[in-house]
């Protein structure tokens, strides 16, 4: 039989936006696969007025992952900065690259209130870097993750429902036209994304990311095919994407009574050999 890595992200757990409410919810979503991994912003561990919290949530979906899951692999998020020392995948032979997707903006996250400060410190710790080291993915994603671990959490982290929902239109909605900048992101995030496939991993012809919270698959000029697998929040929810040896393939995630499973396929492509 042959093996399937299963990749999901933006299970955002923890956060009152997610409809993950508990992570045995997803449990029929990971039967099947051989190997897990999660591309990002799994939970948020940034700073926050009650730490103590996301301890416990680290604790919980480490302890689920490593009971209930096949062997999972964490990479990080803007989020989750610090769930792991991994960034990246490389898969079939290369011919796959996975990555959060943060990295083609440079400012994490265009529409955030705090864009304008990050792209300050973007900008800051990356002129710091040796021209070498500047057009290397290692050095460049390690300032990426630095940075995102000094924005702290606005209403992720609040447990009330109603400031939560006030603080959530007020970081991503008001004003009217930071929804265009969240518009002018998914606009833009396929042809960025291949763009960094093409410049990091020239080889690849598949690229995965999630990030932007908009699931689908796009084929782009340059030969690179872009997914992505979308979150587990509204308004557009998500997707998986399977690898077995010979075939890539984009999955709705579906939720019904409480539960997510597996879908229909969106798209599948064959993997020729290198």
């Amino acid at each position: 039989m042959s093996s399937v890595i299963r990749i999901l992200s933006d299970l955002h757990y923890g956060d009152r936006g997610s409809r993950i409410h508990t992570l045995a919810a997803i449990a029929p979503l990971l039967a099947g696969a051989d190997e897990i991994v999660l591309n990002g912003d799994t939970l948020d561990t940034r700073p926050n007025p009650t730490p103590g919290a996301t301890v416990a949530l680290r604790a919980e979906v480490a302890e689920f992952f490593a009971r209930s899951a096949p062997p999972t692999t964490f990479l990080t998020g803007n989020h989750d900065p610090d769930i792991s020392t991994r960034h990246w995948l490389d898969l079939a032979g290369g011919r796959i690259f996975v990555t959060h997707g943060d990295i083609i903006f440079d400012d994490l996250v265009p529409w955030s209130q705090d864009a304008p400060l990050v792209r300050q410190r973007l900008a800051e710790q990356l002129a710091a870097l040796s021209p070498e080291d500047r057009n290397q993915l290692d050095p460049r994603m390690a300032v990426y993750r630095r940075v995102a671990a000094s924005i702290p959490q606005r209403h992720q982290s609040e447990p009330n429902r109603w400031k939560y929902t006030l603080g959530f239109l007020k970081d991503t909605v008001w004003p009217p036209g930071r929804s265009l900048r969240v518009l002018n992101a998914w606009r833009r995030a396929a042809g960025l994304t291949a763009a960094l496939t093409r410049r990091y991993r020239p080889q690849a012809r598949f690229a995965i990311i999630g990030h932007i919270h908009h699931p689908g698959y796009w084929r782009q000029p340059n030969g690179v095919t872009v997914f992505n697998t979308g979150s587990f929040g509204p308004p557009l929810g998500g997707c998986v994407v399977d690898v077995s040896p010979n075939h890539i393939a984009l999955r709705r995630i579906v939720h019904r009574h409480g539960e997510f499973r597996l879908g229909p396929t969106v798209a599948e492509f064959a993997l020729a050999p290198m």
